[in-house]
């Protein structure tokens, strides 16, 4: 299976171009998002960011994650800025062995944005250009750095920050490095919903509403999450049909509001095993499109105790809150590693410190949503519902299977998640946190410690009774 990285420009103590409000590193990462969940959605196709969040990372981090993961294709993805207008891309300006490629793989990709930026949107094409770029250079793969619409531009900035644009020009690019690099289509089944717009105030979603019954058209507000922060689409139908969702569009946009259709695909159940006519039939294997786990697996039993977990945190931060409890109990529900779980809330918190962006008051404990600066991620009402989350997340990861009805969903990040994409703690790398090359590594070193230290208070536990006995025996 090949593999893309994707780099959202600049990000941390480096903003990027900058209009007012408007920071470059904001909507480089939404982008780069949107194309990631495109690609993971339409193709078989591994993608990986070299930052998930608003972090700092160093261009020679960029190049070198892409160069030591093997990529087949990096796309760096900007905007620009500088009293200019429209769209224009670039790969390496100098001779070597990937030159031609890159410049075959550029003008695909640059094509497919150009029939959005231009045949839609009627910005202007800047053309197909080359530079000395960095991680254009350093880069031992083809690879393009895109220049999106300028920041500065009142019509181009109006379309950057559009949700329509956004999950257009997205495709744009997704179609564009899948065809750039002849990746296979994956099979699904599509349910194409109609949105007669996307809000961050539920009032002005209810005033839409109330617009569209009044003109005879059925709908209601559903409520997602964007970047960590909750929106309330307006959705006016759903279609098996992708021609009758689009008349609904006409229908909508007649009115003068403006529709859009994104579509839901679902991958088809995994067949239905023959029952086996051999006694002793070898280990099946795992379900299509789910790896086999790197190292210790994701699902399975818990090794500690839950008064074991808390007393291996509170030797470290003992005003960290008791979820020892939570994390076994729940743990076992969803046949998650709920002491492995518990590791990567240490993580995750610095041992419930809470040190950077979220806070203890979300009960947020593996940073869901959370994607950096004023982004804080998502936040539950009770200790409890929190490691819910939690677990609910891990299991989106670990497999495919419907999630159990015994607790509701409380995950609200659970329905972006690839379902089975990581089964095994190591294959969080990279998705989780990024570039988090290596992120499983340090969740399981610090289980390591919780399982050696929890071993050496049991074993002087063990002397402690041994000497009890001699003395118990002394005195018969």
């Amino acid at each position: 299976m090949k593999l893309i990285v994707l780099d959202p420009g600049h990000g941390g103590q480096d903003p990027g171009a900058v209009y007012q409000k408007l920071q470059e590193k904001v909507v480089n990462l939404d982008i780069a998002k949107r194309v990631r969940a495109y690609l993971e959605n339409e193709y078989e196709v591994k993608v990986m960011m070299t930052r998930e969040g608003d972090t700092t990372v160093s261009l020679e981090a960029r190049s070198n994650l892409a160069n030591s993961v093997k990529a087949d294709y990096f796309c760096s993805i900007h905007h620009n800025a500088g009293g200019g207008t429209g769209f224009e891309s670039y790969r390496f300006n100098g001779s070597n062995s990937l030159a031609s490629r890159a410049k075959t793989f550029q003008e695909i990709v640059h094509r497919e944005v150009i029939n959005v930026v231009t045949g839609k949107y009627n910005r202007r094409d800047r053309g197909i250009k080359a530079a000395n770029f960095h991680v254009l250079k350093e880069s031992a793969m083809p690879s393009v750095l895109l220049e999106i619409l300028f920041l500065d531009s009142t019509e181009d900035r109006a379309l950057i920050q559009h949700e329509t644009f956004k999950e257009d020009v997205s495709a744009a690019i997704g179609e564009g490095l899948a065809k750039a690099l002849a990746l296979p289509r994956k099979v699904t089944t599509n349910l194409y919903k109609v949105f007669a717009g996307s809000f961050k105030d539920k009032k002005n979603a209810e005033a839409r509403l109330k617009f569209l019954q009044e003109k005879g058209i059925t709908a209601f507000i559903a409520t997602t999450t964007l970047n960590g922060a909750p929106y309330f689409r307006v959705q006016a139908g759903a279609f098996k049909d992708r021609e009758n969702a689009e008349k609904l569009v006409d229908q909508i946009k007649k009115l003068g509001v403006e529709a859009f259709i994104l579509v839901e695909r679902t991958m088809p159940p995994a067949p239905t095993p023959t029952p086996p006519t051999d006694p002793t039939p070898p280990t099946p294997p795992a379900p299509p499109n789910i790896p086999m786990p790197k190292g210790l697996s994701i699902e399975g039993t818990s090794v500690l105790k839950a008064e074991e977990l808390d007393t291996f945190v509170k030797a470290i931060n003992p005003k960290a809150p008791l979820l020892g409890e939570y994390y076994i109990e729940l743990g076992e529900a969803y046949n998650i590693r709920g002491d492995v779980a518990f590791a990567q809330a240490i993580h995750e918190t610095n041992y419930f410190r809470f040190t950077g962006g979220v806070k203890p008051s979300q009960n947020n404990y593996a940073g869901i949503g959370a994607t950096g600066g004023e982004v804080r991620g998502a936040t539950f009402a009770t200790p409890e519902e929190g490691v819910l989350a939690h677990i609910q997340h891990l299991y989106a990861y670990a497999n495919r299977k419907p999630l159990p009805t015994t607790y509701p969903k409380v995950d609200p990040r659970f329905d972006f998640v690839i379902r089975g994409i990581a089964p095994g703690w190591i294959d969080l790398n990279g998705r989780w946190a990024v570039p988090g090359t290596q992120y499983g590594q340090l969740i399981l070193k610090i289980y390591e410690k919780m399982l050696e230290e929890t071993i050496t208070v049991k074993q002087v536990e063990l002397e402690k009774m041994r000497d009890v006995l001699v003395e118990v025996r002394k005195e018969r």
